[in-house]
């Protein structure tokens, strides 16, 4: 499943995320790295001990758990702190594929990738490249959405970012843990409950049918979910 995330920040949101980032103390991405990523990632992160990037990160924690079609898709356990990268000039990601286990610096805990996120914080015109390419069975790809707008998809996805020509891309990236291992399991289960969603705004909440189809989903979600 890959699904954009609209409007997660709303325009003055994004304002004053990058109020903060800006000034924030960037540094070499790599610090982050591991083995296969360092060969293939040019750009600056933002360091996860940061004052800025936790107090962004609060925000965007927030306005992840008040969105209903993030928490509908991801079905999240948990939520890995919010990271922060920006790409200048000749910057650029090659392919590759995210780590299966992330330890968050901020809380210590430890989850496993099911999902990785990002969301863009600069509007697509104020940079040239930067695109992110996904790439599934069905092919590439490219992603290049507005500031405050995300994309989510399954972490086991190869992925790249193109090298940036003008201006900057910033961008916050996480990864979420569901309770639902499996993407064709959590992808039912979203069109599942989509479907009910739009089968309650045309009738009766009390329909015979919608409470059923409800059932279903809550027993299906009882039976595949870990926690």
């Amino acid at each position: 499943m890959m699904l954009q995330i609209p409007e997660l920040l709303t325009k003055a949101q994004v304002a004053e995320c990058r109020a903060i980032l800006d000034a924030g103390p960037w540094v070499d991405g790599n610090v982050t790295s591991g083995f296969q990523a360092a060969m293939a990632k040019n750009n600056e992160q933002l360091p996860q001990e940061s004052a800025e990037a936790r107090q962004v990160g609060a925000l965007i924690l927030q306005a992840l758990e008040a969105n209903r079609l993030f928490v509908a898709a991801a079905l999240p356990q948990t939520i890995l702190s919010p990271m922060f990268n920006r790409y200048g000039e000749g910057m650029g990601f090659r392919d590759h594929v995210d780590n299966a286990i992330r330890r968050d610096p901020v809380t210590g805990q430890r989850l496993r990738t099911d999902l990785s996120c990002t969301l863009f914080l600069a509007e697509p015109e104020d940079y040239d490249g930067g695109e992110l390419v996904v790439n599934d069975l069905y092919g590439d790809h490219v992603v290049k959405l507005g500031a405050g707008d995300a994309i989510l998809y399954p972490s086991t996805s190869l992925h790249h970012v193109t090298p940036v020509t003008r201006g900057a891309r910033i961008a916050s990236f996480f990864w979420i843990q569901s309770l639902i291992r499996d993407d064709a399991k959590r992808t039912l289960l979203l069109d599942m409950d989509v479907a009910i969603q739009r089968l309650s705004r045309q009738t009766e909440p009390e329909d015979e049918a919608i409470l059923s189809l409800t059932g279903v989903y809550h027993n299906l979600l009882r039976q595949w979910a870990e926690v």
